[in-house]
């Protein structure tokens, strides 16, 4: 009698796993039942704000449902990842560059999130992200402005959004035995200005921000911290292929789900987005901005966003960076 009510608890036991496996899989193909938002850090016409409703269109179609794009700048992206976190729906997304939040905890004593409330579901896109100067500057090279620096320690200066680009730059610094101090902008697109009339130096920031002054001739890029070659800038070297294997990271800007998101869902997302990531225009019109299509797997996602919050923890420990805020 035992051994019956044991075979038929285990029976019953696995009726009932296989029930909720079903239901998990037709919660993900029903989805999206109403519209879907994907949360932004930036502003409107910014890189990232484009990438995101190039990939909200083609995603719209093919969801047979709106997509909308919500852009919350602001506190280092902690506004939108806030709105995020408190959201708790499925069908609320964020979107964001990874540079920002993977040097939260290094920069704040206290955050209003948790690492495990961001959980990457798939890469959209890397941002090219470069070392430039003024043309004013009379340097054709990272090779030339090192040597510059070096002659003229403490006078030539630069800037940098706040995020990851900071630590490696102020690492390649520290490496190279250079002395510069940085400026601090509450507005960034100000920084840009200065860099074309020379009152600033070097700018350590992604191509998208810099390149209308480039296409002025105002603005020189002499490399890319972005571990691999652009198409767009053939002739530009990456710093790693000039000896400064310090100076490297990639910009990578991809999708993040609530921490409540079921492992099926996250695969169907990832795979919906890499569906329509072979859209020639979509490509297109990433070039235009300074980006170049990414896209992989939810796992391989993951693993470059662990790489780089351990490249920001060594740079923090490195440089002895405490939070200040």
């Amino acid at each position: 009698m035992g051994k019956r009510l044991f075979s038929v608890s285990i029976i019953l036991a696995v009726v009932l796993a296989a029930l909720g496996s079903s239901a998990a899989v037709s919660e993900t193909q029903s989805w999206p039942r109403r519209s879907v938002k994907f949360i932004l850090p930036l502003g409107a016409g910014s890189a990232t704000d484009i990438a995101a409703r190039l990939f909200a269109d083609r995603l719209s179609a093919r969801w047979n449902k709106p997509v909308v794009i919500e852009n919350r700048p602001g506190g280092d992206g902690l506004v939108a990842i806030s709105a995020f976190v408190a959201s708790h729906d499925e069908h609320t997304f964020l979107l964001t560059p990874t540079g920002s939040f993977t040097t939260h905890p290094f920069l704040r004593k206290a955050l209003p999130y948790e690492p495990e409330d961001l959980i990457p579901i798939v890469q959209m896109a890397n941002a090219i992200v470069t070392v430039a100067v003024p043309e004013s500057l009379k340097v054709n090279s990272l090779a030339d402005l090192v040597a510059l620096a070096r002659r003229q320690p403490g006078e030539l200066n630069w800037a940098s959004p706040t995020g990851i680009t900071d630590f490696v730059f102020a690492s390649f610094l520290k490496n190279a035995g250079l002395s510069m101090p940085k400026v601090p902008y509450r507005d960034f697109v100000q920084a840009l200005n200065d860099l074309a009339e020379g009152r600033i130096q070097i700018m350590v920031s992604s191509f998208s921000i810099v390149r209308p002054q480039v296409e002025a001739g105002k603005v020189k890029i002499v490399a890319l911290v972005s571990r691999e070659r652009a198409p767009f800038l053939p002739n530009v070297p990456t710093a790693v292929e000039l000896g400064y294997p310090t100076l490297a990271y990639d910009g990578l800007v991809g999708l993040f789900g609530p921490k409540e998101i079921t492992e099926e869902m996250r695969e169907r997302i990832a795979a919906d987005v890499r569906g329509v990531s072979n859209d020639t225009e979509l490509g297109a019109r990433l070039v235009d901005t300074g980006q170049v299509v990414r896209v992989g797997t939810s796992a391989e996602f993951a693993a470059a966003i662990d790489a780089q919050r351990l490249q920001a923890a060594t740079l923090a420990n490195e440089l002895d960076i405490k939070p200040t805020q």
